[in-house]
């Protein structure tokens, strides 16, 4: 019972509390006052990070199958579980985390419970609706190949990772996809749904008992413990940086340049944040302001990141017409190269800290971003900091520490680039 679960703790925060339950399932929740709302989310630690290149997007095939039915709900009972409170319910497949989550008035916070305990831990998964299901996500892998500002990440992501699963594709390919039958759903289900594998959390107009009770009502705390099979992920080595142009036809050229960076729990996390918001976050940032604006030679131009628990990755995109590309890829190597000769002046570094403060304080008015906030404690085994830490925070990066990020992260000769487009000449 969860009365008797193993550890009951309130993190650095009003309103925020962590419980592992006997059988080693771990649930998180914020109280937030003056919502009516609650957002409920499970991560299970199985993504295509822990799959062979065989099985390519088992993951994401088995999150598409749990929702063609459970034990007790058809398909479209599930569609209609929460839909037709006003609520929500979706999930996805990343690199590291497989994620189910619902959004839905405060008083439907057991429906929410249920449903999604439902579709994680009593799927039918039957053979005919493999059959169905395995045709909408190779018409999902077919939509991506025909949206080429989607095809060039895929391609520079294995460009980048080489044969690290960090490089492959979480869709899967035709070919991989074709070939999975249930029986590995079956055994990837029976290996990492499972209570250890597991984190719940959720926020909104919730309070931590009330949450526990729609879990045990629920039958989480019924599910049996013992730990995941363990997957062997390899450490992550990035391969040596590239250029490589893949000819295509279409009207535009697409240009991403982009490096291996720090996991998610690196000190240098926050500076690189500060580095990226001001050299491609906006409209504003340096990119924006000089290919766009200065130059002309882009709609759209940006910086990305992600921060993962073993590593990171940054890069930047560009969209623009086939004969300007290499104008526009030297720009960008321009904008590298001033970076990391002349890092970002005070004044700069100011407002950059001034912006990134404003879009997390903004953020976490979501109920939403709360409740993945919550959630980080364990998906990336980080200590809670409350906002006004990690607002502290950000305004500690030194310009050092700035200027050092610069130069390891941003060289031009650390840049893995992928052309996507018509080859010219």
């Amino acid at each position: 019972m969860i009365e008797a679960s193993v550890s009951t703790s309130a993190l650095p925060e009003r309103g925020v509390q962590r419980t592992v339950l006997p059988n080693g399932l771990t649930v998180l929740s914020e109280f937030m006052p003056g919502v009516r709302s609650v957002s409920l989310g499970a991560w299970v630690r199985a993504a295509s990070l822990h799959e062979t290149r065989e099985q390519m997007g088992v993951s994401h095939l088995l999150e598409h199958m749990v929702f063609k039915g459970s034990e007790r709900r058809s398909a479209k009972e599930i569609a209609l579980s929460l839909e037709a409170l006003g609520g929500s319910l979706d999930a996805y497949t990343g690199r590291e985390h497989t994620a189910f989550q619902a959004r839905v008035l405060d008083e439907h916070l057991p429906q929410a419970a249920d449903v999604i305990f439902d579709l994680m831990f009593r799927p039918a998964l039957r053979q005919a609706d493999l059959e169905l299901e395995r045709g909408v996500v190779l018409e999902e892998i077919s939509m991506v190949d025909d949206t080429p500002d989607d095809v060039v990440f895929e391609l520079h992501n294995a460009a980048l990772w080489g044969d690290h699963p960090f490089g492959y594709s979480i869709l899967g390919t035709p070919e991989t996809v074709g070939a999975l039958g249930l029986g590995d759903l079956r055994a990837l289900h029976e290996r990492a749904y499972r209570a250890s594998n597991v984190i719940v959390a959720a926020s909104g107009n919730v309070r931590h008992d009330q949450l526990l009770a729609a879990l045990r009502t629920a039958g989480w705390d019924a599910l049996p413990g013992g730990a995941a099979a363990p997957i062997r992920v390899p450490p992550a080595r990035p391969a040596a940086p590239s250029d490589r142009a893949v000819e295509r036809d279409s009207q535009q050229m697409h240009l991403v340049f982009g490096n291996v960076i720090v996991p998610h729990g690196d000190p240098r996390r926050h500076a690189l944040m500060l580095v990226s918001s001001l050299f491609g976050g906006g409209m504003s940032s340096r990119l924006f302001q000089r290919v766009r604006e200065e130059l002309g030679l882009a709609y759209s131009v940006h910086g990305f990141q992600s921060f993962h628990v073993t590593a990171g990755a940054q890069g930047i995109y560009v969209g623009c017409a086939p004969e300007r590309a290499e104008e526009a890829a030297e720009a960008v190597r321009a904008e590298l190269s001033s970076l990391v000769e002349r890092g970002i002046p005070d004044d700069e570094l100011a407002m950059g800290k001034q912006q990134l403060k404003g879009q997390i304080t903004l953020s976490m008015e979501s109920v939403s971003s709360r409740m993945y906030r919550a959630a980080a404690v364990d998906l990336f085994n980080e200590p809670y900091r409350p906002l006004d830490e990690v607002l502290a925070r950000v305004d500690a990066v030194s310009a050092g520490e700035v200027a050092a990020v610069c130069r390891d992260f941003f060289a031009v000769e650390q840049q893995t680039v992928v052309r996507l487009g018509p080859l010219l000449g």
